[in-house]
């Protein structure tokens, strides 16, 4: 079957998009045989068998045309003999049998494929070159903004689009995006969802246009982390006093950037704070004895000892007897030896986070 004459429908490939209809054609003789069916007919065929069959057709991917007609040629239709029916879908599945390869659909489905390996100035340039109209559901665009982002939208915004964006998102990044809104703006925008009940499609789409335009024109930066991000990892890997000396030093100049370097600052003296207590037996697993031995005998600050007995109390009776033990013996511990075993465990435990298999407190529940 050539390309014009019937719906590539695309269960035969993940990649594989939808085709084309052939021009229009005279009213098809449904029988006896292929002789006579446009290439609208036979695809009509085809889909309507599927459909009979409870396949998932996404047939929302056409273009609206071509969804109008295959509407309006299945309203045509009538009856279609057996005979007809097992030669127009040996027909098409020969031609699904002879695809060696195809290739995503447009450059919005190219743009996803190749998204991770060309670089991202090359991957913006050309979305915006091919404008946010390009990409299908802009929708989907927005969903994959992480919570931040998404509260940074609806503070800009009026109340009753930050309500749309509310609704469209799913529910679990709803609430986080909450979780970034003052508290008066975030109850105005949860009591406007309850005004959004004759919000029509259209509507819908104008404002998650507009919303993913207003992404596409940010300018691009060099860093995915904020500076108080950066330098709080930073600070993190260096030594406790160098540390302390560097956030003294930026209370002085900047009170504002230093909070927001602490805030992304994480110690062995946090572990307490910030890691649930279901986690520990998961860390533990991780470590090495050694390390766990040295941080033990190491630690005599306040907050470094509260982390110890948090660990120590969350894992088996017998290991942290045997642990206190061995630190015991280990005795008193270099600065530099136990500051590097403080070092491997945050390390550590900030690669298992980052592969989500653990999750951090959050500020609120630490509060």
């Amino acid at each position: 079957m050539e390309q014009s004459s019937a719906l590539a429908l695309p269960m035969a490939s993940p990649d594989m998009g939808l085709g084309d209809f052939a021009p229009a054609a005279p009213a098809p003789a449904l029988s006896g045989g292929l002789p006579g069916l446009s290439g609208k007919a036979k695809a009509a065929i085809v889909v309507r068998l599927l459909l009979n069959e409870g396949a998932d057709v996404p047939l929302e991917e056409l273009p609206d045309d071509l969804q109008l007609e295959l509407t309006q040629q299945m309203g045509k239709m009538r009856l279609v003999d057996r005979q007809t029916l097992h030669a127009v879908a040996a027909e098409f599945a020969e031609q699904l049998e002879n695809i060696g390869l195809s290739f995503p659909n447009g450059l919005a489905g190219a743009l996803t494929a190749m998204e991770g390996k060309i670089s991202r100035h090359t991957h913006s340039r050309l979305r915006k070159e091919a404008g946010v109209r390009q990409f299908g559901d802009p929708w989907e665009r927005l969903r994959k903004l992480p919570p931040e982002e998404l509260a940074d939208l609806a503070k800009a915004e009026s109340t009753e689009v930050a309500a749309v964006l509310l609704s469209k998102i799913d529910t679990a990044k709803a609430a986080q995006m909450l979780q970034h809104l003052p508290g008066p703006l975030a109850r105005r925008i949860t009591y406007a969802v309850s005004q959004t009940s004759n919000v029509t499609p259209d509507t819908v789409d104008r404002i998650g246009l507009s919303l993913a335009s207003q992404i596409e024109a940010r300018p691009q930066v060099a860093f995915e982390q904020t500076p108080g991000q950066r330098v709080g990892a930073i600070l993190t890997q260096s030594a406790a006093a160098k540390r302390e000396e560097v956030l003294t030093a930026l209370d002085e100049e900047d009170q504002e950037f230093a909070t927001d370097v602490r805030k992304s600052i994480f110690t062995f003296a946090l572990i307490a704070q910030k890691v649930e207590a279901m986690d520990v037996p998961k860390l533990v697993r991780a470590l090495g004895p050694q390390e766990l031995t040295t941080a033990i005998a190491f630690a005599t600050e306040e907050d470094d000892v509260a982390s110890v007995t948090f660990l120590l109390e969350n894992m088996s009776t017998r290991m942290a007897n045997n642990l206190r033990e061995e630190a015991n013996q280990l005795g008193r511990v270099k600065r530099a030896d136990g500051e590097a075993a403080f070092g491997i465990i945050v390390n550590l435990l900030r690669e298992m986070v980052v592969n989500g298999d653990i999750e951090l407190k959050s500020d609120e529940e630490e509060e």
